[in-house]
């Protein structure tokens, strides 16, 4: 009995509905690194990522984003359309929905935080597009696509850079694992795997 009152007491601060922001917007960059049954078949790639967090206690959040690598697969093709030729690139698109756990430390100056969910992931190919600053796309037949679902992890920190926390510089690992087939990409043949992922990133936040 002794010990629960002793835990009450002493968590009591961090439980505290404290002033706090709810809304966090995030960008950021990075590296996408390959595991697992892709390991061999992709490279580490440049990455961006955009996300949003609605944070609804001092202590949990819930989020949604996208990472996205490029060139993991190093597919330089072409298409020859009636434009010429198009430059065929691919780019792996990684969404997360889930949440995580905040520790704020320093009266909301450091966050801590660690979470996870599901997760959905897709690897496409694009031609350059000439033609979109004037709304005209054109079509790519010969592009190729795979997908599939699964979940992910990630543990991170912030520190916010003005007093009152509305702006804040920090970064953070994902760790995507998830079941994905279709089309053959890259060296990659059409067959299902089992894919891992971890993307390392900087990240701004603008918080209100």
């Amino acid at each position: 009995m002794k010990w629960g009152i002793w835990f009450l007491l002493l968590g009591a601060p961090l439980w505290a509905q404290a002033p706090f922001r709810k809304h966090n917007f995030t960008l950021g960059g990075g590296a996408a690194m390959p595991g697992g049954e892709v390991n061999q078949y992709f490279r580490n790639s440049p990455a961006f990522r955009v996300g949003y967090g609605y944070r609804f206690h001092r202590l949990f959040q819930v989020d949604t984003g996208l990472d996205v690598g490029f060139g993991a697969a190093r597919i330089r093709d072409y298409y020859d359309s009636q434009f010429g030729e198009l430059r065929i690139r691919d780019y792996q698109y990684m969404l997360p929905i889930g949440g995580r756990v905040v520790i704020p430390i320093a009266e909301e100056r450091v966050h801590l935080y660690a979470g996870g969910g599901g997760a959905w992931l897709k690897y496409s190919e694009r031609i350059r597009q000439p033609f979109a600053n004037y709304g005209y796309r054109i079509d790519c037949p010969v592009c190729r696509t795979r997908s599939g679902w699964g979940s992910y992890g990630m543990a991170g920190g912030s520190v916010a850079l003005d007093r009152g926390g509305m702006f804040r510089l920090g970064g953070s690992a994902r760790v995507f694992r998830a079941t994905t087939d279709g089309d053959s990409f890259g060296t990659l043949p059409a067959i299902r795997t089992k894919d891992r992922w971890i993307n390392l990133t900087g990240e701004f936040t603008i918080s209100f």
